[in-house]
């Protein structure tokens, strides 16, 4: 078993254990009255001491996982618990297959109440000439360290018995440690530790294991006195199964950071609902905390013209003052403001627009976009803007100036008794003259109406349409949100995971690392709550079901 599917393994234990706490909670709050009622607990990641403030990304469970099987298992129906139990056994077994352990007979009677995975940085020797070496470091809260250390001479004596390496142990800061030295290579790899009988840590190189050791004794190297982390941590209040933590700005340099740099950070709480997982969250560290619009008490009215089957929605006002919050709070020059960038840089290219300058600088007022499940490779879509500035009309006129300037033809079609432009390619072909709509527009009331194609703005227009805002799916997808709020993002996972997995590479990783939860994933809701104390703020619900 290489180092690298190791710590894979257990990453993706602890985002099983987080969608067996989803899967199931829909069963397990709606029918029984014991723990975790409350949606989790009021702890924060004790391993946060052993992790390094520039850590680019951790992830915890709070909550020891036979609590959270045993709720499962409760909520669900009689007839399918044996089914699902088994079904549990076998995901244990397989994750743990390649080591020669049993959870049950080696690690459930010494695992406590905390799980923490970590990225502690992106090359730890800091050496070029071997590329980036990643650290991974493990950090399981122990119940017994007798039973702990037991669990550690079973594991290595399995690995002794292989004949792949031998075994070191040396004493550091007053701490057992124990590795392996590959016989190939000479070079160290997998090393452990079990720390004042209550912690048991695991690295995939001794330099890891120890920096995680002088972290806990130097404090002002670790994250949980880092003060951004602190800051975010005092705004998420609500019970939790789980937490997560990642740095920004390593994740969009993909690279070692400078202490002095600002330094922005995301961190998650997961708390289970009736429904899924709620996620509170939390950016800190941004260079300018953003100004602040109206707070909304109810969805905006430009999701009324939206159809009610989508792929993907986003609603709010003030399309122009958000984009200048994503620039400003992260920094022009940021690498995680350029990331948002690129993303638009290929999302207007087919278009030849400047989508700040054409279209996000005149929508002040309320606006709503909708990916429509028309195609898996070029879906339609819907824009509504409110216009409610003189400057919008001008620049709808300059909107269909830019189309002339690309040769398309403008006309005037009528779709549901309301006249509509249409933007279209001329093409001769046979002695023909095919017509292909590039773009269509019209105003509805006080909004002004953009869509891909005739037939998206037929979906618009159509009186026999139950509006999306209207649809129970988009009702229950926002009901946990809090308000008030300034506006929701929406993705109905089931409907637009073919697309994703081909339109966006990262869909890909997440799907080899969270496949337990993504298989329990029905949608996803965001909606932010604006800033406090310097925070910006937001709110995520997973909306889950039993696995299909």
């Amino acid at each position: 078993m290489t180092l690298r599917s190791f710590f894979l393994t257990l990453l993706v234990a602890a985002l099983l254990f987080l969608s067996l706490a989803g899967g199931g909670v829909y069963w397990v709050l709606a029918q029984s009255p014991l723990t975790l009622k409350d949606g989790g607990v009021q702890e924060t990641p004790s391993a946060a001491m052993f992790v390094p403030r520039q850590a680019p990304a951790m992830l915890s469970l709070l909550v020891n996982p036979d609590r959270l099987e045993a709720l499962l298992q409760l909520g669900t129906p009689v007839g399918e618990r044996k089914q699902s139990r088994r079904e549990l056994d076998e995901i244990k077994a397989g994750l743990l297959s390649k080591t020669g352990l049993k959870y049950r007979k080696d690690v459930e009677p010494w695992l406590g109440e905390e799980i923490t995975v970590a990225v502690t940085s992106l090359d730890y020797d800091r050496n070029g000439e071997n590329g980036q070496q990643p650290g991974y470091l493990l950090v399981a809260s122990a119940k017994d360290g007798e039973y702990a250390r037991e669990f550690l001479q079973v594991f290595y004596a399995k690995s002794a018995i292989a004949g792949e390496s031998d075994l070191v142990f040396e004493q550091y800061k007053g701490v057992n440690v124990i590795y392996r030295r590959l016989r190939e290579t000479g070079e160290p790899s997998l090393a452990s530790a079990v720390v004042g009988d209550r912690y048991v840590l695991f690295a995939n190189h001794p330099k890891v294991l120890r920096d995680a050791l002088n972290n806990v004794q130097v404090p002002n190297l670790n994250l949980a006195n880092a003060e951004v982390y602190q800051q975010a941590l005092d705004t998420l209040t609500a019970p939790r199964i789980g937490m997560a933590y990642v740095n920004l700005l390593a994740l969009a340099k993909n690279a070692e950071i400078d202490p002095s740099e600002p330094v922005p950070t995301l961190t998650l709480g997961f708390t289970v609902s009736p429904q899924g997982l709620v996620a509170e969250s939390a950016i800190s560290g941004l260079v300018k905390p953003p100004a602040l619009t109206t707070a909304l008490n109810a969805p905006v009215g430009a999701l009324n013209y939206l159809p009610p089957r989508t792929l993907l929605t986003a609603s709010g006002v003030d399309l122009e003052g958000f984009w200048g919050q994503i620039r400003q709070g992260f920094g022009e020059d940021s690498p995680v403001a350029g990331l948002f960038e690129q993303a638009l840089n290929n999302l207007q290219a087919p278009w030849g627009v400047d989508l700040p300058q054409d279209i996000f600088s005149w929508v002040r007022g309320e606006y709503a976009l909708s990916l429509l499940p028309t195609s898996l490779t070029q879906p339609d879509w819907v824009f509504v803007a409110e216009k409610n500035t003189p400057e919008a009309e001008q620049a709808i006129d300059h909107l269909d100036e830019l189309a002339e300037s690309q040769n398309l033809s403008l006309g005037k079609v009528t779709v549901g008794e309301r006249p509509v432009t249409v933007w279209t390619a001329l093409e001769a072909s046979g002695g023909r003259l095919n017509a292909q709509v590039k773009g269509v527009h019209g105003t509805v009331g006080n909004y002004e109406v953009l869509a891909s194609s005739l037939e998206a703005m037929t979906q618009v227009l159509s009186a026999n349409n139950t509006p999306l805002v209207k649809t129970n799916v988009f009702k229950e997808a926002i009901a946990p949100l809090p308000l008030p709020n300034y506006g929701y993002f929406y993705i109905d996972w089931a409907k637009s995971k073919p697309l994703l997995t081909q339109k966006v590479p990262v869909v890909k990783v997440l799907e080899l690392v969270g496949q337990p939860l993504l298989d329990h994933l029905r949608s996803f809701t965001l909606t932010s709550q604006g800033r406090q104390n310097e925070v910006s703020r937001a709110t995520i619900f997973f909306k889950l079901g039993l696995k299909k």
